[in-house]
């Protein structure tokens, strides 16, 4: 998505824009720079960008795909610029996650009670095969039968959640830990508790907790 126009400036709507509004802004442009109408010499440049950006957005779930995308790209922009200050502020020569600035500079996340505590043990080491940048689609074509939002980045680039936890299921509990994976969480929790990787607390569970408070 690097480089490309955004869809919503080129049709001058906003991004939370009812699709109602989208298609009436896309019928003004076109009747407004429609070579056969328009006597501007960009016209029909003009009118080519407007229809690209109508079939990025014009249809809703062609837009939810795109807006879906463009947070993941959001995601992994805000990622890289948290490690590059990190990196800065410690100093010359530290790596990537070196030195106490860079573990200061990322809050730990905050989840809830119920979220965590059914969390699968299973998995849970860091594969940097998950990690590294392997290039996109390097897991090759989707298997087919797709289910679930389809991940566009990575190495599963192109597969749906489905199809990945059933050829990788660690992969799935991978990216449930990983900031990158938080648009998929409801897909992917309901993924592992399926698979039976995930549990919820028992319902004991607030009652030993009861035992530490503070009288």
């Amino acid at each position: 998505m690097t480089g490309q126009p955004d869809p919503y400036k080129t049709l001058q709507v906003d991004q939370e824009a009812e699709d109602e509004v989208i298609a009436a802004a896309y019928r003004r442009l076109a009747r407004k720079y429609h070579p056969d109408v328009a006597a501007s010499p960009d016209a029909a440049a003009r009118m080519a960008a407007i229809n690209a950006a109508w079939e990025v957005i014009g249809e809703p779930a062609r837009r939810a795909a795109f807006d879906r995308q463009r947070a993941v790209q959001s995601a992994l922009d805000r990622r890289t610029a948290e490690a590059d200050a990190s990196r800065a502020s410690a100093g010359p020569g530290a790596g990537p996650g070196a030195g106490p600035a860079a573990s200061e500079a990322r809050p730990p996340e905050t989840v809830s009670r119920d979220w965590t505590s059914g969390r699968s043990t299973v998995g849970s080491g860091y594969d940097p095969s998950m990690h590294t940048a392997d290039g996109a689609g390097a897991a090759g074509p989707p298997p087919g039968n797709p289910s679930g939002s389809v991940v566009t980045f990575g190495r599963f680039a192109g597969w749906s959640l489905g199809e990945i936890a059933r050829s990788n299921l660690e992969y799935i509990e991978w990216l449930d830990r990983m900031p990158i994976g938080r648009p998929y969480r409801d897909e992917i929790d309901a993924i592992l508790r399926g698979a039976g990787r995930r549990r919820s607390a028992g319902p004991d569970a607030t009652e030993r907790r009861g035992l530490f408070r503070r009288r």
